[in-house]
């Protein structure tokens, strides 16, 4: 069974850079066709899909958020990282991590998912 779990800080302040990693056991950031993938929600809103990681390590962005989002991964801690930067308190969230099998899944279709991370950014 995969299981992801998010960490990071809580709080960052405004134009700051958000960094979170997600852990994963039970599976392998290097299986053929995984994708590991970072959304978040703000509050109110709906699910807004950040980028993704493929097995091979290419990377993919929204592209609202490209200029802003790096998405990384440290294969022997089986980590991989969203880095969001020159935040603003609109980038306050809960943010996700998940995983599915290609990296042009919809959300609907992941299979694994973290239980998410509340990160507020303060101006």
């Amino acid at each position: 069974q995969v299981q992801l779990q998010e960490s990071g800080p809580g709080l960052v302040k405004t134009s700051q850079t958000l960094s979170l990693t997600c852990t994963v056991s039970g599976g392998s950031l290097t299986t053929s066709t995984s994708a590991w993938h970072w959304l978040r929600q703000p509050p109110g809103k709906k699910l807004e899909w950040l980028g993704v990681i493929a097995y091979d390590g290419s990377t993919y962005y929204s592209p609202s958020l490209k200029s802003r989002t790096s998405i990384s991964r440290d294969t022997s801690k089986n980590q991989f990282s969203l880095q969001l930067s020159s935040v603003t308190p609109e980038d306050t969230a809960v943010y996700y991590c998940a995983a599915g099998n290609g990296w042009y899944a919809s959300p609907s279709e992941y299979e694994y998912w973290g239980q998410g991370t509340q990160v507020t950014v303060s101006s």
